[in-house]
């Protein structure tokens, strides 16, 4: 019977949750979810679905995708706004048009 591992052994030796209380900064002790650094009721695979698995989901004007989407068309207008100047500046003053 000595030579038995005891099962709860390694429960006891699980990583603990790095949540701290706001009102003494103690640490929450309970157990970590496997592969987060925090408990179930510290937020480990908490919050709603991604995308329409959401029940609130609607248009998607502002999702995730949609947002890095404006994001690159406007880093793109905002590169070819840069070479018109360069390009600009190249020309020269157009005939017939005061110099700037």
């Amino acid at each position: 019977m000595k030579g038995d591992a005891n099962p709860m052994q390694s429960a006891h030796a699980a990583p603990r949750c790095q949540a701290r209380s706001k009102r003494n900064g103690a640490a929450c002790r309970a157990p970590a979810v496997r592969g987060w650094t925090v408990c179930r009721m510290h937020g480990a695979r908490g919050g709603a679905p991604e995308g329409s698995r959401n029940g609130a989901w609607r248009h998607g004007g502002r999702s995730r995708e949609s947002i890095e989407g404006r994001e690159g068309i406007a880093a793109l207008i905002e590169a070819a706004q840069q070479i018109a100047r360069v390009l600009n500046r190249r020309a020269g003053p157009t005939p017939g048009e005061p110099p700037a």
